[in-house]
């Protein structure tokens, strides 16, 4: 029986291996390696995501997401945005 999962690119090893970290619920569950071909040309990099069908130990397909990768992308910036808000100034009082 197979399964379709996220995967998200997150290094590419000497050029030639893709390790690619397998994600359920935002959280990663696995990791795969696997040949740089064997990915598609326009998501060889760093972030790309893909959806993937996986059987057993076997990645049987991989499908590149450049949408999810652009929502995924925007997020980030937004929680980074968000989190790098200044506070306002806090009054200080000397005793």
């Amino acid at each position: 029986m197979s399964d379709t999962a996220t995967a998200v690119l997150d290094r590419i090893v000497d050029g030639t291996t893709a390790v690619l970290l397998l994600e359920e619920g935002g959280a990663v569950v696995d990791e795969y390696t696997l040949e740089v071909d064997r990915l598609p040309a326009d998501g060889r990099h760093e972030g790309a995501v893909f959806a993937v069908t996986v059987e057993g130990d076997a990645l049987l397909e991989v499908d590149y997401r450049p949408d999810d990768e652009r929502d995924r992308k925007a997020a980030a910036q937004d929680r980074f945005d968000r989190l790098s808000e200044r506070l306002p100034d806090e009054e200080t009082t000397d005793g």
